[in-house]
């Protein structure tokens, strides 16, 4: 995916920290309901960083995948709920990134202004060297197209015990939401590891599924819909604390909104990808989610 110049103006969002609107994907990085909120309650909540910190073993590290590392929010709510409950946790992070200047503008317009955040050295030699190590962290960012640095960390056998799912949403990003590349990053995924994203599409949760992961629903914090958890299915008790998918929800995966992105060389634009998905929904005999919602009103079912 070519990188297109763009103008990083902050954009104040409702819990009162900042974001970018991204000229290229068309979106906001972060809901206009809270960025800050957005990284702690979609995906350090989730991925249940902070048990996991009081549980882990000596000379053992927590593992983060942060998939569209961006301004850097997910990685750095993860570090400060890490190392406050339990300050020599040792952390290994890996972020895929298209763009480096992102990273650098949210230090450069002094983001993290409000967060009370200790670490901004770690996040400013991260934006700028792309790796870091000390005693308690090794975090590395690979700059490029996912689909490709996805390759890098397979290679280098990288196991997540939490991974960040964060693309632009699947209309303006889809080549991050394909059956390919989620199969992808849920081989990162250790077997005991929790999978985060705010997306509940049906699509989305259809490749999470047949990349062998089970799904409950995150609260939907700030949005209007849920977000999305995932882990294998030998955890199935890491989900308890999270909801289970509604009966409109598992009904939707049964539509034709549930036919997935695909993207079979890893290689394709968007528009390809998104031509290709609408051909095949064209044809298929499957339910429409219109259709779907007409019969869920019908018998009472909340979506």
């Amino acid at each position: 995916m070519p990188i297109m110049p763009e103008q990083f103006i902050p954009q104040s969002t409702a819990d009162g920290s900042f974001t970018f609107f991204s000229e290229e994907f068309e979106e906001s990085y972060h809901s206009h309901f809270g960025a800050r909120q957005e990284s702690f309650q979609k995906f350090v909540v989730p991925t249940q960083l902070s048990q996991r910190a009081t549980k882990v073993a000596k000379g053992h590290s927590i593992r983060i995948l942060d998939v569209c590392y961006g301004l850097g929010y997910n990685t750095a709510a993860a570090l400060q709920t890490i190392w406050r409950q339990n300050p020599n946790c040792r952390v290994e992070v890996i972020g895929l990134e298209l763009n480096p200047a992102v990273p650098r503008a949210a230090l450069s317009h002094n983001l993290y202004a409000d967060w009370d955040f200790e670490y901004l050295d770690i996040l400013t030699k991260l934006a700028s060297t792309y790796y870091v190590e000390n005693d308690n962290l090794k975090a590395s960012l690979l700059i490029g197209d996912a689909r490709t640095t996805i390759k890098q960390v397979l290679v280098e056998s990288f196991q997540a015990d939490a991974i960040f799912l964060d693309p632009f949403s699947p209309p303006q990003c889809p080549q991050l939401w394909t059956i390919e590349f989620i199969a992808l990053v849920c081989k990162c995924l250790h077997h005991e590891g929790l999978l985060a994203t705010y997306s509940c599409s049906a699509a989305v949760r259809t490749a999470l599924l047949l990349s062998g992961l089970i799904i409950a629903s995150t609260p939907p914090i700030g949005r209007k819909t849920p977000g999305t958890v995932a882990a294998y299915p030998a955890c199935i008790e890491l989900l308890n604390q999270q909801s289970p998918l509604s009966t409109a929800e598992l009904e939707h995966l049964h539509t034709r909104a549930a036919i997935p992105y695909r993207d079979p060389l890893l290689q394709d634009q968007a528009q390809i990808i998104l031509e290709r998905r609408r051909l095949e929904q064209k044809s298929s005999t499957l339910e429409t989610t219109s259709q779907a919602r007409k019969r869920w009103s019908s018998r009472n079912i909340n979506t």
